[in-house]
């Protein structure tokens, strides 16, 4: 007699976007890119198909069955093979917890007739739009609500159309500004496009930035000041542009190399010429100090009249006008009142950024049960509390995530340690990676089951070959290439290596992996409970503290604005979920008679080009949007050419105004 199929619930991080998935399926279950070739292979039996977007995985790569051992996976003659727990293995046996890798995929396996379901993994914590910092107490945001009775709402009724007439908005009697070009977001995708429009010779008259905060670097240097990466601290992630200079030279590089030589500092200046010269391959890549670079964005935001230009407001919700421009809604608050007031343009540029910062679902149910925010934080909380009980008293911290923030977090975590010795840190992942993620020849280093990414990988989307790939490819082309480009890196770094293998030989140091199960608090210290994946039991994690650092939110839904706006006008979004654009980054579905609405960042993950949240990307969308509004004839608005553009960079050398 046949017993009833076994339930298993597959876990993984989708490599392209971080976003996880948990689904649960009966066995036998199918795992591949494409199951057209298999068809005839599996008929007879119903099969759970999981499909897994990267080219690192074979059509038809491995089979998960239960015969009368138990639960196996079966490799199907793949290319690049099936994994178990860091070994390649044909054919192997599956327990609780054990972690399978498939290209870039790492998928956990859990026993659902042995552990319940895990809440779903939706944790999130929002900005407060007064301080622009994290806030756990934060509700979630809410679209607006027209249809309320209340004559207090905002936006209006008239929102609830497809298209507002002009003369509805101005008989609101609320505050109405009309201007040809509106970026919305105010951080440094609006302050890059702004840029571009101002030195293409727009006036400042002619544009409105929406945002919260006066500087467009604010909500970035708070992330950066909180996930410990101070303004003499070089930033993490790639730089090989400037927000300050779209010609990118001088770069920031040579700029500092310049002040150290005039200062008398030969040897230094000229090891920032070598790493800006020297192939990456050899060299540390250069990245600059986060001070740097806000202190250049200040400079060019005098010198472009971004103070005439910003404006402050929350942004509500976005509508056609019946003449063939684009309303935008916002509020402001000033001392006790609250302030509303109207934006219409022809040219609209959304670039809102992470609406929220992720947040594990399992320490979220412990400080909600705890009410504990001291002892279990975000990365990307202000956490300084941490360094400073640990470098009076010692302890034990435990790191969740691998990605580029938590190198950082480690490395400050180190620095501490040169004050107190007694501080022990655990790093916490959820499964081993035996190899990095491959394309065609290249194929990404791991130590210590950290996979380093070049600094490069952007600039090789700027204008090589990788750039060219994307834009010409279709929607689940993009989803397949961004699995294989992308997934948690960390920095490419020598010192933090450095400080692994020190921290690793030393015993300070600890890489853990499992699966929580749940966290609680035991005679004051933090315990973890995990399925181990080593020797397939339950182990305690003790801690003082616990850094959450797996990243930020990037989901459309997450904002309010995006929400309301895809669900108005019902846009499409792409594979990723997010939303859908041209080459151009044109929100096709949204263009007017007289107008075009463009987006930027990492909203539009998933589009035709790759790093859209690196300087660089900000600084190519801003580009191609702007030449893509010179086509359509866009008012005061000139392409640049080489005379041109040759003299607007001589008035940025000479911090004259463009």
């Amino acid at each position: 007699m046949n017993s009833a199929p076994m339930r298993i619930q597959l876990t993984w991080e989708e490599p392209a976007t971080g976003d996880m998935r948990e689904p649960l399926l009966e066995v036998p279950i199918a795992l591949g890119r494409d199951f057209n070739s298999m068809e005839t292979q599996l008929q007879g039996s119903p099969v759970s198909r999981i499909v897994l977007n990267s080219l690192e995985v074979s059509r038809y790569h491995a089979l998960i069955v239960q015969d009368i051992s138990g639960l196996m996976v079966i490799d199907q003659d793949s290319r690049n093979g099936t994994f178990v727990n860091g070994v390649r293995r044909p054919r192997s046996a599956l327990t609780n917890g054990d972690t399978l890798q498939i290209g870039p995929y790492a998928i956990t396996v859990s026993f659902v007739a042995r552990t319940q379901l895990r809440p779903p993994r939706s944790s999130q914590i929002f900005f407060s739009p007064q301080t622009q910092l994290p806030d756990p107490n934060q509700p979630a945001p809410q679209p607006p609500r027209n249809n309320e009775v209340n004559q207090q709402a905002f936006p209006p009724r008239i929102f609830d159309e497809e298209q507002v007439a002009v003369q509805d908005v101005y008989a609101t009697g609320v505050e109405v500004e009309e201007v040809d070009y509106l970026a919305v977001g105010g951080g440094l995708g609006s302050f890059v496009w702004t840029d571009f429009l101002r030195i293409s010779g727009v006036k400042s008259s002619q544009i409105t930035a929406l945002g919260i905060a006066p500087q467009p670097y604010a909500r970035y240097q708070q992330l950066c000041q909180s996930s410990q990466i101070p303004p003499h601290e070089r930033l993490r992630s790639n730089s090989d542009s400037c927000p300050d200079n779209i010609w990118g030279w001088p770069s920031y590089a040579l700029r500092e190399a310049w002040r150290d030589l005039f200062r008398g500092r030969v040897s230094t200046s000229l090891r920032y010429l070598w790493q800006v010269f020297a192939e990456p391959t050899f060299i540390q890549t250069y990245t600059p100090r986060s001070g740097n670079v806000f202190d250049s964005i200040d400079r060019e935001a005098k010198r472009i009249g971004w103070e005439q230009i910003f404006r402050y407001g929350n942004v509500r919700a976005i509508r056609k006008t019946a003449d063939g421009r684009y309303c935008v809604a916002y509020s402001a608050t000033q001392t006790e009142q609250r302030k509303h007031g109207f934006v219409i343009a022809r040219y609209v540029q959304l670039a809102t950024g992470y609406p929220a910062i992720r947040f594990l679902p399992d320490l979220q149910d412990y400080r909600l049960k705890a009410h504990d925010f001291q002892s279990v934080v975000n990365a990307y909380e202000p956490h300084d509390h941490v360094y400073k009980y640990l470098e009076e008293h010692g302890g034990i911290v435990l790191i969740r995530g691998r990605g580029i923030v938590a190198s950082r977090i480690l490395q400050r975590l180190y620095e501490a340690r040169k004050r107190n010795s007694e501080i022990q840190v655990v790093h916490l992942m959820r499964s081993l990676k035996p190899q990095g993620n491959k394309f065609r020849q290249a194929q990404r280093s791991v130590e210590h089951h950290y996979e380093f990414q070049p600094f490069n990988w952007p600039k090789g989307c700027w204008g090589g070959e990788l750039r060219e790939i994307m834009e010409k490819a279709d929607s689940q082309e993009r989803q397949r290439l961004l699995a294989d480009w992308g997934g948690t890196t960390t920095a490419d770094r020598t010192d933090w290596k450095r400080i692994v293998d020190q921290g690793i030989r030393s015993g300070w140091y600890n890489i853990e992996f499992g699966e929580v199960e749940k966290v609680e608090r035991e005679a004051n210290k933090l315990v973890t409970y995990i399925q181990e994946k080593k020797f397939k039991g339950q182990l305690r994690l003790e801690a003082d503290f616990i850094i959450d650092a797996t990243g930020l939110e990037a989901d459309v839904s997450a904002s309010p604005l995006l929400d309301d706006l895809v669900t108005h006008y019902n846009l499409p979004l792409n594979d990723l979920g997010r939303l859908s654009v041209s080459n151009d980054f044109e929100m096709v579905e949204m263009r007017s008679s007289r107008g075009q609405m463009y987006a930027s960042g990492i909203i539009t993950l998933g589009g035709p080009y790759a790093a859209v949240d690196s300087f660089l990307g900000l600084q190519y969308v801003a580009l191609r949007t702007v030449d893509a509004i010179a086509k359509s004839k866009a008012p005061r608005l000139r392409k640049l050419n080489f005379v041109t553009s040759l003299y607007q960079w001589l008035k940025w050398a000479g911090n004259v105004s463009p």
